[in-house]
Formats: C-alpha cells, structure tokens, sequence
C-alpha cells in the first residue's frame, strides 16, 4: 500500500464528536437535538480496539429493524477502514482482520436482555438511549467486561429528548451537573473479608446539535428549516436540544417557574406556606415493593383547588427502583410522617389509595395489615378509570386567566417534579400514559383527584347586555332610561 493510499481519509470527526470520543469516563451520553453526528460517532469509536484479537463490542438499538441505518452506515465506513472485514448478515456481527469482532443487538422487551446473559462486551453502545429502560441499560453495564488483556472497558450512548426512558436518561445525564462536566459516583463495596471499600464512576453528558455538524448544514441546507418548523415541544427537542419539552410528553401544561414561587401564578411549583385549619386534607397512595411506592398529602382550598403539600417517595435514588419494604413498615412511616410534620399533625386525613390493596384473593389484604394497631391507617378504594383520572390532571393543570392552576405543588415535593413532565405516551395505548414509567406518584394523585373531581374550566365571554326597554327580562342589568337619553 502506498504512502497516497494510507492518506485516504475515511471519516474525520467534527469538534463536538470529538470531544465525545475523547472523553475518559465509563459511560458517556452524547446528544440532546438532532443532526449532530450521533450515529456516526457512535459506530467509529467501537472501531477504536479493533486491532485487539480478542476484542469484543456491541451496538444496541430498540428493535432489529431500526438497525438498519446503523447497519447500512458500517458498509460504508467499515469496509472502506477494514476492505479484509465481513459483516455476517445473519449473525449481524462485523469479524475484523484481527479476529475482533462488532456485534449490532437489539433488546424489544426488557426480558430480552437475557439474550446477553454470560456475554462479556469490552465496548457496549446505545443508540437512542431514551427509547431504553433503566433496567436494561444497568443490565448491559453488568455484560461490559473484559474479554482478555489490554482492553479498555467502557459504555457510551446517543440520543435525543423523547421515550420511555427520558425520565431516567435525564435524572443520570442532565440533572446532576452541567455538560462536560463529570458526574462521579461513590459506591460502597462488601469485600469477602468483610470490610467495605469505597469505589468511584463516573459518567458525562456531551451535548450536541445541529449546529454541531456543518457539513451536514452544507450537504442539506433546508435541515435546519425543516427542524424549525416543527411542532414546538418537538422543535424544542429536536433543534436546541431541550429535556423539559418533547415528542410524546403527556402533560405539556406543567410549568415550574422560581420567579412565580411566591405569587403562585404560571406556575405549578410554588413555595410551601402554611395550611389553614379548617382546609381537608387528603392522602392519596399507591402502593409499591420492587417499585417504589408513593405517598402523596394534599390540602383543598375553598375553591376546591389541590395543594401538594408533603410527600413520601420508598424509592432506593435508583430510577424506578423501591425499597423492598413490606406493607406494616410502610403503615410505619406513614404514621410517623402525619404524627412529625407540623402541616399533618393533629389532622383529620382522609386517605384514597389503589383499589388492588384490598384484594383478599391471597389472604389479607394490604389494606387491611395496614389499618391494623398500631399504625391503624384507613383507606378507600380510589377510582382507577385511567382515561377519566388523567383528563383530571389536565383539568387541573390548566390556567386559569389569572394565572392560577387547580392543582399546585410545594418546591419540597422533588419526586412528584421530577417524574410528572417525564410521563409519555403508551404507543400502543395512545390516549394513556406508558405505565412502565416511573408514574407511581401519578396514579396516587389520580386517585385523590378522582375524590374532588373538577369540570373543565371554560372561559366565557362576557355576558351581552339587552336593551330591554319594557323590562321583560327581570335580571337584566342596564339604565333604565338610557332609552330617553338616546334622544
């Protein structure tokens, strides 16, 4: 091969790719908008350790047919990189000179993970990692481990706003810090001599856009104005890159705004304060054991207006994770929770909770252990028509012209911020939300909703005035002898 030959340039990565691809922590999530080279970085840096026999990789998408792309694109860098690679249509696996090899995965359901189950991958990557599940995502981290000497072992993902697992992508990527910068993780391991060890990980987000990509800019100028002229939660998304606005989020009302916390207007947020005391309280519960369960405490004004006032979240801080904790222990807390809390204590509370805790098909029921002494915690049924309890919270969720909701919530209440914007579509269900979310304090508030029903607002023009001179409408307000002064 000559030096000219050598020179050929296969692919040359753009700034923003190359800061991903330059990035030294386990897990790396690159993306946010669209057009900016996701792809494309993605299927080059599992090439970096091709030239490693016993190297091991794995690209992963939903669904085989959305591999196609992914897999079209390899032709043409892989083989003009590697002319002596060939990809293995059937086995969808690229076997390199070397012996190293590159498989394209798919994982449809969360129970086809085990399809991985004792695979070792040095290089594991996500492609739209927000169509995704938690569960499946730290499964695979399990499966990235060395398959011989001199590996590097790491993970790396793409993706936009959007999917069943925005709301997990979001709370591990977004959240904790800015992009770019490092998010370290300190674990605590049990070693077998019994002392504890204390490890570290840590993960980055790298975020991209179309203005990232200039040579995609050159080679389709029209891109950018097709971007633009999107829906606005989709533009949001899709052209600056946003994880508070996206395709297929349910409640497009939800706004959280500091600058409205104390004036309670055009906002759902606000700062907590303290609740009269001829005002019901309300407790709304859904109960949970691997998932977490959810505990909810509101106030009804006057108006029949819901304030979320307190709230207890059994969760572990893991996406969609519960503590594991039987139904007396959760009596417990909630207990010492109402008997603690300055806004609970001494109240008359009514609780709701899902209509499931009183099944008594496999003995006693949930309800039952829970009303026990001493904790002795009562409940109703809750009403779980799905369709009717979330048209409610768009009831409720709207703004009046004054700029106040019927529902709003204490700065305090962090879980029910995070996960409410996050709930999406079900696909299949499309007038529902997709119930294999984090949607546990959702369906708590649902049922309390259920309780004080509300109609949709409508705002009514102003009454038209008659000119009724002979006073045949007997509520008509108007000047009585404004006929004579008319002439």
């Amino acid at each position: 091969m000559s030096r000219t030959e050598r020179a050929v340039i296969v692919w040359k990565p753009q700034p923003r790719q190359l800061e991903f691809m330059r990035r030294p922590e386990p897990e790396a999530l690159y993306g946010g908008a669209a057009g900016g080279g996701k792809s494309d970085a993605l299927l080059i840096e599992a090439l970096r350790q091709v030239h490693i026999p016993h190297y091991r990789a794995l690209i992963l998408r939903k669904t085989y047919p959305q591999l196609s792309d992914l897999v079209d694109k390899s032709q043409m860098y892989y083989r003009r990189a590697f002319p002596e690679a060939q990809y293995n249509a059937t086995s969808h696996v690229w076997v390199f000179p070397s012996g190293a090899k590159i498989w394209f995965g798919s994982m449809q359901y969360t129970k086809d993970r085990t399809n991985y189950q004792g695979k070792a991958y040095d290089f594991i990557g996500f492609d739209e990692l927000t169509h995704f599940e938690w569960d499946e995502y730290s499964y695979m981290m399990s499966r990235n481990r060395p398959t011989g000497p001199g590996t590097r072992v790491y993970m790396r993902a793409t993706t936009n706003p959007g999917g069943i697992g925005h709301g997990w992508v979001k709370a591990r990527f977004i959240t904790p810090a800015p992009p770019g910068t490092p998010i370290v993780e300190t674990v605590t391991v049990r070693l077998p001599d019994g002392t504890d060890q204390q490890m570290e990980r840590a993960r980055v987000f790298i975020p991209s856009s179309v203005f990232d990509n200039p040579a995609l800019l050159a080679n389709d100028p029209g891109y950018l104005a097709s971007l633009a002229s999107l829906p606005e939660a989709e533009k949001q998304a899709l052209l600056y890159g946003s994880w508070d606005s996206f395709s297929g989020q349910v409640f497009t009302e939800w706004r959280n705004d500091p600058a409205h916390y104390q004036d309670q207007r055009w906002t759902h947020v606000i700062a907590p304060f303290a609740i009269p005391k001829h005002w019901p309280i309300w407790r709304g519960y859904d109960f949970g054991f691997s998932k977490p369960f959810s505990v909810g405490w509101y106030a009804v004004d006057e108006e029949g207006r819901l304030y979320r006032i307190k709230e207890l979240y059994g969760c572990t801080g893991r996406p969609n994770e519960g503590l594991r904790i039987d139904p007396v222990e959760q009596a417990k807390r909630i207990r010492e929770a109402e008997q603690n809390d300055p806004l609970l204590r001494g109240r008359v509370i009514h609780g709701v909770a899902d209509p499931a805790i009183f099944d008594e098909s496999r003995g006693e029921s949930i309800a039952a252990m829970m009303e026990r002494s001493p904790h002795f915690l009562h409940w109703q049924p809750g009403d779980h028509t799905r369709l009717a309890g979330k048209m409610q919270f768009h009831y409720r969720l709207r703004f009046a012209p004054d700029g106040r909701p019927m529902l709003q919530v204490f700065s305090s209440c962090k879980h029910f911020i995070r996960t409410l914007p996050n709930l999406v579509y079900d696909e299949s269900n499309v007038e529902d939300i997709d119930t294999r979310q984090e949607d546990h304090i959702y369906d708590e508030l649902r049922y309390v909703c259920m309780k004080n029903p509300i109609a949709p607002r409508r705002n009514k023009p102003p009454a038209l005035v008659v000119y009724d001179p002979l006073d045949l409408g007997q509520d008509q307000q108007y000047d009585r002898y404004d006929f004579y002064r008319r002439y």
